[in-house]
């Protein structure tokens, strides 16, 4: 019989609570029971998050002026990056050899080199290695200077190597420019000089006998 009291109880009290509720939804405003999500006042800014500041705060690796952007840079500028070029000169793949670069490095088959893009890679390093050692002088007495206003860096005269040979870059570091070296195309040592320079090529061995 207690029971029965009790659960009519609970019963009349759920049935007042419900009664409330319904008499309320025609008493109360609409506002009073709306809910608003992310509705801004009249004099909130909303500002987004600028890209370089994205990148500070991921604090993404500086690869802009590592090696590999170097090498990509270079390469995009000899063939836009393409293993299979051939210029009308007669230079070959992504970074442009010459034959006689080829055949310093015992390489004479110029079509399996083409499809070889690694072994286009290990050439350019290599290279880079041999100018570095023809031109360790230079870079200990340039590297910092400034010739006809462009400031001499180590990846600027390696760069300059690759298209003039360390032989003309060294004439030119030697004369303060004057004696300059310009290809068929137009470029020249101190286009090369200042579009290259500030890369790290620090972990370029200067080595006489690099080889493949």
């Amino acid at each position: 019989m207690l029971q029965n009291h009790k659960l009519l109880k609970i019963s009349n009290i759920s049935i007042y609570i419900i009664v409330l509720f319904v008499v309320s939804l025609f008493i109360l405003p609409k506002n009073d029971y709306s809910i608003i999500y992310n509705k801004a006042d009249n004099n909130t800014i909303a500002t987004v998050q600028t890209l370089e500041d994205f990148k500070k705060e991921a604090n993404f690796p500086k690869l802009h002026k590592s090696f590999i952007a170097f090498k990509e840079a270079l390469a995009f500028k000899e063939s836009r990056g393409n293993y299979n070029c051939v210029n009308t000169f007669g230079y070959l793949g992504k970074y442009q050899f010459g034959r006689n670069t080829l055949a310093r490095f015992r390489i004479y088959n110029t079509k399996g080199f083409l499809k070889d893009s690694e072994l286009q890679e290990d050439v350019f390093i290599a290279l880079c290695s041999v100018n570095k050692w023809i031109l360790r002088k230079e870079i200990k007495r340039k590297v910092g200077k400034k010739i006809n206003g462009i400031l001499i860096t180590e990846s600027g005269i390696l760069a300059a190597s690759h298209l003039a040979g360390a032989g003309n870059v060294k004439k030119y570091l030697r004369s303060n420019s004057s004696k300059d070296f310009t290809d068929a195309y137009g470029s020249n040592i101190s286009h090369y000089l200042k579009k290259f320079a500030g890369y790290d090529t620090s972990h370029i061995l200067a080595d006489k006998k690099a080889n493949i």
